[in-house]
């Protein structure tokens, strides 16, 4: 069974594709907003809820972002 060498580690990108993300995330997020009234008061409160974890998950992307940048601007250094 031949074994494949995993691919290198690029990160290079990291930067771009999580504000890509967040930027997709936020515009979810007011689609929703938009859909809202027109929504029974129970799919309102599913609504509400889903955008609750959706400002999580930006605020978790943010961080994320900012401890990639730093690394990129570290020069990726290994660490091992």
């Amino acid at each position: 069974m031949p074994h494949n060498k995993p691919k290198p580690d690029d990160r290079s990108d990291n930067v771009e594709k999580l504000q890509s993300i967040v930027e997709n995330t936020i515009e979810n997020m007011e689609e929703a907003e938009e859909t809202m009234q027109f929504s029974s008061p129970e799919e309102r409160e599913r609504i509400q809820a889903k955008n609750q974890r959706r400002e999580e998950s930006i605020h978790a992307l943010r961080e994320e972002i900012k401890d990639e940048a730093a690394d990129r601007e570290s020069g990726y250094r290994d660490e091992q």
